[in-house]
């Protein structure tokens, strides 16, 4: 029996996929870190936010839709979903106004795929979400408020 793939899975742990890569030597962890956009999650305005994302003022669009609930009842733990009928989406940005770092997650869309992701974002109060998406290097998105009844960021 062959137990390579059980021994390098153990020896693994919970490193994750670029763990393992790093420590395999395939990649550096300055790789594995050059897609992290440092500014846009340290932005306290959002302003600050949509700059840092290369957005600046993105146009509102229909094409761009946020799925989430209108009342949260645990901050804690919010679900949020964003689809695209943009053609050619490259990203979607997942922002929170209210929140102490306003962008909660980004979202790199290979060429062909669906343009549809699903998260859980923690709140603190009631805010805006926006959806920001870029297409063929133009920007464009939506908003939704979601009223939050128990705090989830140290409420």
């Amino acid at each position: 029996m062959n137990h390579q793939r059980r021994d390098t899975l153990k020896a693994g742990g919970g490193l994750g996929i670029f763990g393992l890569l790093a420590a395999a030597g395939m990649i550096k962890p300055e790789m594995a870190e050059a897609a992290w956009n440092k500014a846009a999650f340290d932005a306290h305005k959002m302003d600050d936010a949509m700059s840092a994302l290369g957005a600046g003022k993105p146009a509102e669009s229909a094409d761009v839709q946020i799925t989430a609930p209108d009342i949260a009842e645990n901050g804690a733990v919010v679900p949020v979903g964003v689809v695209s009928n943009i053609a050619n989406t490259e990203s979607i940005a997942i922002l929170i106004e209210k929140n102490p770092a306003m962008v909660a997650a980004t979202f790199d869309i290979p060429a062909g795929t669906v343009a549809d992701v699903q998260t859980r974002v923690k709140m603190g109060q009631t805010s805006d979400v926006y959806a920001v998406v870029k297409a063929d290097g133009k920007f464009y998105m939506a908003k939704k408020e979601v009223k939050v009844t128990l705090g989830g960021c140290g409420g």
